[in-house]
């Protein structure tokens, strides 16, 4: 461990520890009667988080964004009335939840044959028009065992467990809620075809959220009509609600801040995140650990992360890289972590052809939610 003072050499220059815990911590050239706070520094890219199983599934939960949310909380637009309906539908879904189709065989022989019900309920519409609230006031309000996730975070489960270890687990569970349903090659969509399928026999409920309604899934990216199938067979597991509202093609990307230069960093990261945990990155260096991470941990590779502070930001230019980075964007977002960075600006941190291609809601996503985050560190704009 270093003694106190110690001058130790960052990426943003040397610093003065005054406390060590990990990394240190960054007091820069404050004199010693005003170190009241400081601010501790870590680094993404010296950070290889070992999760068990147990702690994969304990983190599919609601983001903090949506950790109080509920259906009362919800406030429909008057002059969209299908957001209303969304909500009656929901919490009619939502008394279902639990009472599913078990008893065992004799039950399944004898009983009265209920109608027939689809497993899931699907929520279709454009960005900023309240899915993901009503999806995460579905999960408030269900019993448990329960999930509650993004697509990507599902197939990134499957990829760490395989995907039999990841049926045997969620099948037990009550309700798997998936948020931001999209298809982005042939491989998802056989895999979370198969998936939702065995959830379905299994009597688990189902519930995601969409920007594209189930029967299109996949249009625009690959040759759906080679996959049509398991679309269809995906298509059938849900109940379409659409909600209306104000579609994000109609809005444009917020204007992302001017990046601060390099040398202003430790600057401004003193005087935005004084007392906080900062995670400070060279942008290369992190965007190269990445590659060593499963994404299924960025959770808690950002884990007790107060703020972030990226030091010479580059265009992406390959797409596997790109889709990484997309991972941990939402990681960012979900828990609010504001960040200071150089170089590029987030609305070039793509390349144009990413931008307008095959996984353009993707990008466009990560894009405004870094810079939503931006915002929020350098404008002190809610994010």
């Amino acid at each position: 461990m270093l003694p106190c003072g110690h001058t130790v050499k960052h990426g943003l220059g040397h610093v003065t520890v005054l406390r060590v815990s990990d990394a240190g911590i960054l007091a820069g050239d404050l004199k010693p009667k005003e170190r009241t706070t400081v601010v501790k520094i870590e680094q993404l890219a010296a950070r290889t988080p070992a999760v068990s199983v147990e702690e994969l599934l304990k983190g599919f939960y609601p983001s903090p964004r949506f950790g109080e949310v509920s259906f009362d909380s919800y406030r429909p637009d008057p002059s969209q009335p299908s957001q209303a309906n969304a909500v009656k539908l929901l919490s009619g879904f939502a008394d279902g939840v639990g009472n599913g189709d078990g008893g065992g065989l004799f039950k399944k022989l004898f009983a009265k044959k209920a109608p027939a019900t689809r497993a899931g309920i699907y929520l279709d519409g454009g960005f900023g028009v309240g899915k993901t609230h009503l999806l995460a006031s579905l999960w408030h309000r269900s019993p448990g065992p329960k999930a509650f996730g993004t697509f990507v975070e599902y197939t990134n489960l499957v990829g760490a467990l395989s995907f039999r270890k990841t049926v045997e687990a969620l099948s037990s569970y009550k309700l798997v809620c998936i948020d931001e349903f999209e298809l982005d090659d042939p491989g998802d969509t056989v895999l979370m075809s198969r998936l939702m399928r065995e959830l379905a026999d299994a009597g688990v409920k189902l519930a995601a959220t969409s920007n594209t309604l189930p029967g299109s899934l996949g249009e625009g990216r690959f040759a759906a009509v080679d996959f049509q199938r398991e679309i269809q067979v995906l298509a059938d597991q849900f109940d379409v609600v659409r909600i209306d509202g104000e579609d994000f093609r109609h809005r444009g990307l917020p204007a992302a801040p001017a990046p601060l230069k390099t040398e202003e960093l430790k600057h401004r990261m003193r005087a935005e995140f004084d007392g906080k945990t900062v995670a400070v990155d060279d942008f290369g260096t992190l965007v190269n650990h990445l590659a060593a991470v499963h994404p299924s941990r960025y959770r808690q590779l950002i884990s007790g992360v107060e703020a972030v502070v990226w030091s010479d930001v580059e265009t992406i230019t390959e797409q596997a890289v790109a889709l990484r980075f997309v991972v941990l964007a939402d990681r960012l977002y979900d828990k609010d972590v504001p960040i200071l960075a150089s170089g590029v600006p987030f609305d070039k941190l793509f390349t144009e052809e990413m931008m307008t291609g095959g996984y353009t809601k993707k990008y466009f996503r990560a894009v405004s939610r870094l810079t939503a985050l931006a915002r929020e560190a350098q404008n002190h704009e809610p994010a």
